[in-house]
């Protein structure tokens, strides 16, 4: 059945930063919204040192989305662990396990921003090296044993209320991040659709006598999606802000490889290209049920997205969509079932 994922980032360009409090606040609003009607997830990612706002603080986003919730899935994707101090790290996920019971789980990646290894004053140049120790680090404490640190010994408090810790997954599109997920022996989410690098992952884990963990790789179609009764007038209407988005991820990425980027100049251009899409009900429903589209990504305040547009696609989604794919893929089970 096709997943349903609704995703915030808080990116605010241009005229939006001023609305920025606004977009906190529908979001919060929104959560329980969106798990009353069966969203999958809710994804929420980091990034620092920008100037529209983006979110730099995931797991205080979590903790609010989690207190405003009850059962649906909280993803932090990507989890920038090399921008932390290890121990506090440590403690601040262990105790949200607990307050979200178990919901929160992370991908943890590198980044690719040397601006904000800068802003922290991490280091670059080390960083494959540094994640995997503060990887190790993160769980070592989570044992709840003393052990040592830098030379002092320590211990961590609370365990997680997960055994033996949260979910997580290593994030990265290359060979060395699929070796590296598999030596710690992490989940493993590639942002490219490579199968050669699922493979390598599984191969390594193997090699090391584990059972490979899961590997999410992208999977076909837009990488984020809308729904309106009239695309060419929410195109019209909000294509601006899907663009702004577009741009800004354009400007950090140079040669960065992903399937949720594009490179169009102009609106329309985006429409050609989609990555970015808008559908009626109807088209989703089809799409959905064709197994065109397996994941759907919504994203509520793509690029500063006002209101009123990101209420009228998040309603059509939950309350049009999603039960017309349910209700049809039940029906072609039962129909299976029958034969």
């Amino acid at each position: 059945m096709t997943a349903f994922v609704t995703r915030y980032d808080f990116r605010a360009p241009g005229e939006a930063l001023a609305r920025q409090h606004e977009m906190f606040t529908r979001c919060l609003d929104q959560v329980g919204y969106l798990e009353e009607h069966g969203m999958g997830a809710i994804v929420l990612s980091e990034h620092h040192a920008t100037a529209d706002g983006y979110l730099p603080s995931p797991m205080i986003a979590a903790a609010a989305v989690a207190a405003r919730t009850s059962t649906i899935s909280i993803s932090v994707a990507a989890l920038l662990a090399n921008l932390y101090e290890p121990l506090r790290l440590a403690e601040d996920i262990a105790v949200l396990d607990h307050l979200s019971n178990g919901r929160v789980t992370y991908t943890v990646g590198l980044g690719y921003r040397p601006e904000e290894y800068a802003a922290f004053g991490a280091d670059w140049k080390g960083r494959g090296r540094n994640i995997e120790e503060i990887i190790g680090v993160l769980q070592q404490a989570w044992t709840g044993e003393p052990f040592e640190y830098q030379g002092r010994t320590v211990q961590i408090r609370p365990t997680p209320f997960s055994d033996p810790h949260p979910t997580l997954f290593y994030g990265g599109g290359s060979p060395a991040a699929a070796r590296r997920a598999a030596r710690l022996g992490l989940h493993f989410q590639p942002q490219v659709a490579d199968p050669a690098l699922r493979d390598l992952y599984q191969a390594q884990c193997r090699e090391q006598g584990r059972e490979p963990g899961f590997v999410m790789l992208p999977t076909p179609g837009p990488a984020t999606i809308f729904c309106s009764e009239d695309p060419d007038r929410f195109w019209a209407s909000y294509g601006g802000f899907m663009l702004a988005e577009a741009r800004g991820y354009n400007a950090w990425h140079n040669d960065f490889n992903s399937l949720v980027r594009d490179t169009s100049d102009t609106v329309e251009e985006m429409r050609t290209k989609g990555v970015y899409a808008v559908f009626t009900p109807d088209e989703l429903i089809e799409k959905c049920l064709s197994r065109e589209i397996r994941v759907v990504s919504n994203h509520p305040l793509c690029g500063g997205l006002t209101e009123d547009g990101s209420w009228e696609s998040l309603r059509l989604m939950c309350e049009t969509v999603m039960p017309a794919v349910a209700e049809g893929v039940a029906a072609a089970k039962a129909a299976r079932v029958g034969a």
